[in-house]
């Protein structure tokens, strides 16, 4: 596991240059023998270490490390150039249990509305239906925002796809593409999956709720890490091609939070419809024969017509349609 002190060392190596043992601890305050066992951490949590007797340890994959006053800058840059401010504020932390359980504990003291807790490496990230999720320090993007709406959880049914939304075209923004859509929260490449969104709610039944919109994206996931996901999985960069530029996470970061501000303010104002059409486009699946695995292991199989006004799944069966709620169905290739 890596720990506050086990950034300290990956930050002194972020140059890619080597650093013996003796400077590294030296820097940190700690012994030779602890600096290797950390840097043995780091290697288990993803990073890529080269290690040459009599020259030291350098990081083969210096990561860009998020830094929150660049992603600010950027934000300013972007707000000028749509001409709409964006009242976000932006933490980063080297370590969390989970970015969306942390901003869930706020929720409880003060208002975060507008947040943006974005985290190197999260010692208990969460996925749908309670499953883990899976990210690489320095090669993931995981963050939360938190949103406050007047309404109601019902009013908030489609919020997940909506976010879908927002970040497949802040990735098209970015340069990536053939991104698409899996009802409800994924975001996959060529049926790959390379993130997911999760929506955490607090807040009384008529409103006003106070939502945590957690996203986690791959940005460089190693082939050992790909073994320990059930799902097939892909990441940012095999998505940008060999020939492609270094992902700028922090860039990437602003430009998420840019878009998804925007549609959260619409869909304040007027709920999932106006995102309807565009995420049925996006749906790798729209169209298509499908088989749906329900939580108690039955199973329903039709043709995706699409989704409803509240963003529901719709399933043709011949002239019968039946939808289908978030967080209670699995959807599968038929």
């Amino acid at each position: 596991m890596l720990t506050p002190l086990g950034f300290s060392l990956l930050r002194h190596l972020a140059d890619g240059q080597f650093h013996s043992g003796e400077d590294l601890a030296a820097k940190v305050g700690l012994t030779r023998a602890r600096v290797s066992q950390v840097l043995k951490d780091a290697e288990a949590a993803g990073l890529a270490l080269e290690r040459i007797k009599g020259r030291g340890y350098r990081l083969t994959e210096a990561p860009d490390f998020l830094d929150a006053k660049k992603v600010q800058a950027r934000l300013g840059v972007l707000a000028a150039e749509r001409g709409v401010p964006f009242a976000l504020g932006v933490e980063v932390v080297d370590q969390v249990d989970s970015t969306s359980s942390e901003l869930m504990r706020r929720v409880q003291r003060r208002d975060v509305h507008g947040v943006a807790l974005a985290a190197e490496w999260q010692t208990a990230g969460r996925g749908r239906r309670g499953r883990t999720w899976t990210a690489i320090a320095g090669g993931s993007l995981t963050f939360s925002l938190g949103w406050r709406f007047e309404q109601g959880a019902g009013f908030l049914a489609g919020l997940s796809l909506a976010i879908g939304v927002a970040v497949v075209r802040a990735l098209e923004a970015d340069g990536f593409r053939d991104i698409a859509l899996k009802w409800p929260n994924d975001v996959i490449h060529r049926h790959m999956k390379v993130g997911g969104i999760l929506i955490d709610l607090n807040g009384d039944a008529l409103g006003p709720t106070t939502t945590v919109i957690g996203v986690g994206l791959n940005v460089r996931l190693p082939r050992a890490a790909r073994a320990d996901i059930h799902v097939p999985v892909t990441d940012l960069t095999t998505v940008a091609g060999k020939r492609a530029p270094p992902i700028d996470r922090n860039r990437l970061l602003a430009g998420l939070l840019a878009e998804l501000a925007s549609v959260l303010e619409t869909y304040a104002n007027e709920g999932f419809a106006p995102f309807a059409a565009e995420w049925q486009h996006r749906h790798a699946y729209q169209g298509k024969p499908v088989r749906l695995l329900l939580p108690d292991g039955a199973t329903v199989t039709g043709k995706v017509a699409g989704v409803d006004a509240s963003g529901a799944l719709v399933l043709a069966d011949g002239p019968r349609r039946a939808r289908f709620l978030s967080g209670e169905i699995t959807l599968r290739r038929a």
